[in-house]
């Protein structure tokens, strides 16, 4: 496997703007930025931010980022949505589902960017991916081609399993949504499913237990925003229980999951900063066709895999793209 963007559906050559970054006071005429997240993870706002500064922008003198995040309680998004449009923001950066969602129920006028969102057409989003038509555009992530991937690739590994657990963010619609079409894989596979959404940091204890006493032999993460940053507890309570972890995205696999499968989400936040260059430049967000990524990143920890007396197939480590040792 190789490492590749995401489809550009024809970005604009344009030319670069001198703008400017967050300083001690912004420019009266600076672009007013919002970044609405569910629960934004560390470093990624920066990488937004480098690609602006790669394409002209320098925060403080030509634009300012105005950031709100739920930190994880998405009954706060509707609030912090309205918190930026009484900011005056230009655009609004919508990261994840629940956040898109929120954006759009506080404007139909202000254009949205959106990332990290499975199928914006079932989420409401927009009615069609080639011309989204109204103030959304940005990129998502198909379901189809997220979670049940790396269940299959999980499958390849270890034949053997036959019931596994799903954990999600039960409030996320986007979790549902890829979670839905991991069990369908998984009955295709003859896998069974248990589901174990979590809603607050106090859910993952019962969540394994559920899962131990169901006597589900692998987890699938579907790791958004605020299950990522329970991260740690995840993989330690799944060491505990010997659960082998599939994940879609890397990190994860870095820290002791399994395996993952997914896009890049550095490439996806460079994406949305070229999305807000267009935008601030008079491009029309329902003109803008909505992305997805074509090819994902595998990522194997086989440290992990000798831990837990897994021995993973040469079948599948020649398609890696990162092998943990």
């Amino acid at each position: 496997m190789r490492r590749r963007d995401f489809t550009g559906l024809a970005l604009l050559a344009l030319a670069a703007l001198p703008i400017a970054a967050h300083a001690q006071r912004t420019s009266p005429t600076a672009h007013r930025i919002g970044i609405l997240a569910q629960d934004l993870q560390p470093g990624l706002l920066e990488t937004f931010k480098d690609e602006l500064g790669k394409l002209g922008y320098v925060e403080g003198t030509s634009i300012s980022i105005e950031l709100r995040n739920a930190a994880g309680q998405n009954e706060r998004l509707g609030a912090l949505a309205d918190e930026l449009l009484r900011q005056g923001v230009e655009v609004i950066v919508a990261v994840n589902t629940p956040a898109a969602q929120a954006a759009k129920r506080a404007s139909s006028t202000i254009p949205i960017v959106i990332m990290r969102v499975a199928d914006p057409v079932k989420s409401g989003l927009v009615s069609s991916l080639a011309r989204p038509i109204g103030n959304v555009t940005g990129l998502s992530f198909m379901p189809d081609a997220l979670g049940p991937k790396g269940v299959e690739l999980l499958h390849e590994i270890v034949p053997s399993i036959t019931r596994m657990a799903a954990l999600y963010q039960g409030d996320n619609a986007g979790a549902v949504v890829i979670v839905d079409e991991v069990v369908r894989k998984g009955q295709t596979l003859g896998l069974d499913f248990v589901r174990v959404p979590v809603r607050d940091s106090t859910d993952y204890q019962n969540a394994f237990a559920t899962a131990v006493s169901e006597k589900c032999k692998a987890l699938f993460v579907m790791d958004d925003g605020a299950i990522t940053n329970h991260r740690e507890e995840i993989l330690r309570l799944a060491a505990k229980d010997r659960l082998p972890v599939v994940s879609i995205y890397k990190d994860f696999a870095k820290s002791g999951a399994l395996i993952a499968y997914g896009p890049n989400l550095d490439i996806v936040y460079r994406r949305a900063a070229q999305y807000v260059d267009k935008l601030i430049r008079g491009a029309k967000a329902g003109d803008l066709p909505i992305e997805q990524p074509v090819i994902f990143d595998l990522t194997i920890n086989q440290k992990t895999a000798k831990t837990l007396g897994i021995t993973i197939p040469e079948s599948v480590l020649i398609r890696a793209d990162e092998i943990i040792e």
